[in-house]
């Protein structure tokens, strides 16, 4: 299963390479489908999605630009393909040119061989002619000078002759020469144009991969800084929670120990009153006791002296209740 998040077939990789809209709508692809990502780094699962996404673009990338380096490599290959083509292209028809015309070089050669041999002969026959006939030999000198010199005459015609088809040779040779030398001028400045041009091609080429691979920089550091706020954002929720639960429990605390307070305030209250219920009825008991004490001391003494008990009973109770004036009880 491929890690990369595109794929290009490698007889198009030119044609995308060439064409910036074709590299921005590859990077799109991938920005698209990274976008549509929603992360989750709360759970296990999550945290292994998001590596694999990661993992996958940094493959997308590799894969990309070692495609686009084995493109280079391949195109920098062209020029000495061409050349070593051309040079198979001149060897060759040089070696078929002579292969195709030696039949008629041979012939040529021949036919020089013969014509000469023929003079040569000739000359000789006349020459043994001369020898022969040394009677006729003023005549036949002045003949044979003549014949000579028409020999001579043709001789230096055929050779004039051969100068200038040689010279016509040479002058079409020179001009052949000098078409091919512009033909090669010019294909020497096609050369020299197409190599800026590829040239131009490549810097292009680079530069938009260095700002691919500057926004791909850009696009980490800024989802790296989105992670990183996230998790502040959630460690500072987390404090913040945190911090709202310790005032929480404190006020609670103190709310229990206000509670425990007002509880142990009132108890103290209650057993205070109760205490001083307690008092004032052990008071009042004592009081009581103490009066009951006095009014019997009372009643006996005014019994001892000849007072009805039961008058004397109800006369000590009008006494101590005020409602005799101008008396009262000296408890």
């Amino acid at each position: 299963m491929a890690n990369e998040l595109v794929v290009i077939e490698k007889s198009k990789a030119l044609d995308v390479f060439k064409s910036s809209n074709s590299v921005e709508d590859i990077i799109s692809k991938i920005e698209s489908e990274v976008n549509s990502f929603v992360n989750d780094v709360n759970t296990d699962k999550g945290r292994k999605e998001i590596k694999s996404l990661a993992y996958r673009v940094a493959q997308s990338k590799t894969y990309l630009d070692g495609l686009g380096k084995d493109l280079v490599a391949e195109l920098k290959e062209i020029p000495k393909l061409i050349d070593a083509n051309r040079k198979t292209v001149r060897d060759r028809l040089d070696t078929l040119r002579d292969k195709v015309r030696q039949p008629l070089t041979e012939w040529e050669a021949e036919q020089e061989r013969i014509k000469m041999e023929a003079k040569h002969a000739e000359a000789l026959e006349m020459n043994t002619e001369i020898d022969k006939e040394n009677a006729r030999h003023l005549a036949l000198r002045i003949e044979t000078d003549h014949e000579i010199a028409l020999f001579m005459n043709e001789k230096r015609d055929r050779d004039l002759a051969e100068a200038k088809a040689e010279a016509e040779r040479q002058q079409i040779a020179h001009e052949e020469e000098i078409k091919r030398q512009a033909a090669e001028a010019a294909r020497l400045e096609a050369e020299r144009k197409a190599q800026q041009e590829k040239e131009a091609a490549e810097l292009k080429a680079k530069q938009e991969i260095e700002a691919a691979a500057q926004r791909e920089r850009d696009a980490k550091e800024a989802q790296e800084r989105a992670e990183r706020e996230k998790l502040e954002a959630i460690e500072r929720a987390k404090q913040e929670a945190k911090a709202a639960q310790e005032r929480a429990d404190q006020e609670k605390q103190v709310a229990i120990e206000d509670e425990r307070k007002k509880a142990h305030e009132a108890e103290q209250a209650r057993l205070a009153e109760e205490e001083r219920k307690r008092q004032e009825d052990a008071k009042r008991q004592e009081d009581k006791e103490h009066r009951r004490k006095y009014n019997q001391e009372t009643l006996q003494e005014l019994v001892s002296n000849g007072f009805d008990e039961k008058l004397a009973t109800e006369f000590i109770k009008l006494v101590a209740s005020n409602q005799i004036p101008h008396m009262t009880m000296n408890y």
